[in-house]
């Protein structure tokens, strides 16, 4: 992917997030393939569930909020949408600060639905979180 090209999704995409639970979030756009969407989000209280860790619920909205947009600029949105029906997340270990990298790549790109996997990540590249998910592609007025 052209680094011009690069640089306009991911702004349209940061720009996208106002007053989202992206936004809320912090979750900041900050790669994009042809084959890839990458996220970050810090993990502080805001996040956290009672016991100091990153919540579950966190992850799958950074995990769903990859998986969406990754088909969203993979289709002509003039023509068709992704519409999330499935997530799995499994949360493998915990995390209590710092800032955690979710990257989301195809595992099957068709043109009915999109079926994507999502790991997130902390800064050491420890594995915290792996998640699919599948969007089914309608055409625009169907939602």
């Amino acid at each position: 992917m052209e680094e011009a090209k690069k640089k306009e999704i991911l702004e349209r995409l940061n720009a996208a997030r106002k007053n989202t639970l992206g936004e809320t979030l912090d979750i900041v756009y900050t790669d994009v393939s042809d084959d890839f969407l990458s996220a970050t989000m810090p993990v502080t209280p805001k996040v956290h569930q009672p016991y100091g860790i990153l919540h579950g619920g966190a992850s799958c909205v950074l995990a769903e909020t990859l998986g969406s947009c990754l088909s969203l600029i993979n289709v002509d949105t003039t023509k068709v949408v992704p519409v999330g029906t499935n997530i799995n997340s499994n949360h493998l270990r915990a995390k209590r600060n710092g800032i955690v990298t979710g990257t989301a790549t195809f595992i099957r790109k068709g043109n009915t639905m999109h079926v994507s996997q999502i790991e997130i990540r902390d800064e050491k590249g420890n594995l915290l979180n792996h998640t699919t998910m599948t969007n089914n592609i309608v055409p625009v007025g169907k939602v």
